[in-house]
């Protein structure tokens, strides 16, 4: 597969009167046509600021302070604001994690598909209308010619969510940053939503950034995952590769955070929750070295002095000093 995005050392700055705060440090990734890569981590280590940095969506001060963004063969990190609206919509869709506020309350759904289709596809009012019903039902909703002339408050959370990623289609973008689509939706709409993103990209040949907390969501969805960790990658790999062989410290702890029943992991038909110690490092307070060292029951002196840069484990990448690659992993 051919890489549609390419992110080659991307950092992210936010200055402030005492200097300036580092969020996003280092952080080297790709997405190929057809692929969806699931970007998870916990609360603060910089998925939705990565989502925004390529779509230029970064709330001032903070800027893109080093390295480059390329969508197919152009450089888009350096466009003029005018630039990234052509863009914006027309080639990188963006599905927003809270529908409710994704969707002007004040505009019915019709009037907003129409409008968004005519922004970036230029044609004729009733050929965007029909073009806007079509959208509809490809993204399953009931009687889509009815329904667009109904209020989003009319519309259940999940079949907003559906409208979200009808909008997000109507410029027909080859990238889709899906911004937790699934988080405030029960688990049987999550599975409908996961199963649409899933047909979009086999369909469409769409590339889709995934960014989730999730495990449970990267394993239905993701054909890769990167896992990140105070603004840099901590491993990055084949989606049943990771979350079946984890080798970052951080990774296995994610992983073993999921609730289990099984008995193997604690006391016989109890489910058992092993928390990572600590939390994750404010952006002004990031240690040195492997950020994630204070929490880590592996550490070593030199963990706290060197940062450790991605290398190849097995069929996956690891910046960990301490996680050497197995015989195992030489040999595949």
């Amino acid at each position: 597969m051919t890489d549609l995005l390419t992110l080659t050392d991307l950092v992210v700055d936010i200055p402030h009167r005492r200097g300036t705060l580092r969020a996003i440090d280092g952080v080297s990734l790709s997405i190929a046509r057809g692929e969806v890569l699931g970007l998870v981590g916990e609360s603060g280590a910089g998925k939705s600021m990565i989502g925004n940095a390529v779509i230029g969506l970064l709330a001032r001060p903070a800027h893109v302070a080093g390295g480059e963004i390329w969508l197919g063969d152009r450089r888009i990190d350096r466009l003029a604001p005018h630039q990234m609206r052509q863009l914006r919509g027309r080639r990188i869709g963006m599905i927003f994690q809270d529908p409710q506020t994704s969707l002007n309350p004040l505009m019915r759904i019709g009037d907003q598909l129409v409008e968004t289709i005519r922004l970036h596809r230029p044609m004729p009012a009733a050929g965007a209308r029909t073009e806007a019903i079509r959208l509809l039902d490809e993204v399953g909703i009931p009687a889509p010619e009815e329904r667009m002339a109904y209020w989003p408050h009319q519309f259940s959370g999940g079949q907003r969510q559906r409208i979200v990623i009808a909008l997000a289609l109507a410029g027909e973008p080859e990238l889709i940053i899906a911004d937790e689509p699934t988080t405030a939706l029960d688990v049987s709409v999550q599975a409908q939503i996961i199963r649409l993103l899933k047909r979009l990209c086999a369909d469409r040949g769409v590339a889709v950034m995934l960014i989730t907390h999730d495990m449970g969501v990267i394993a239905e969805t993701a054909d890769r995952v990167c896992v990140l960790y105070a603004g840099r990658v901590a491993e990055t790999g084949p989606v049943t590769e990771v979350l079946s062989r984890p080798r970052h410290p951080y990774t296995v702890g994610l992983m073993d955070a999921i609730p289990s029943l099984d008995p193997a992991r604690g006391e016989p038909g109890v489910a058992t929750l092993r928390q990572i110690p600590g939390a994750m490092p404010s952006i002004a307070a990031r240690p040195s070295g492997c950020a994630f060292h204070p929490r880590c029951a592996s550490a070593t002196p030199d963990c706290a002095r060197v940062r450790p840069d991605p290398r190849p484990a097995g069929r996956s990448e690891v910046a960990c000093p301490v996680c050497a690659p197995t015989h195992e992993d030489a040999a595949s």
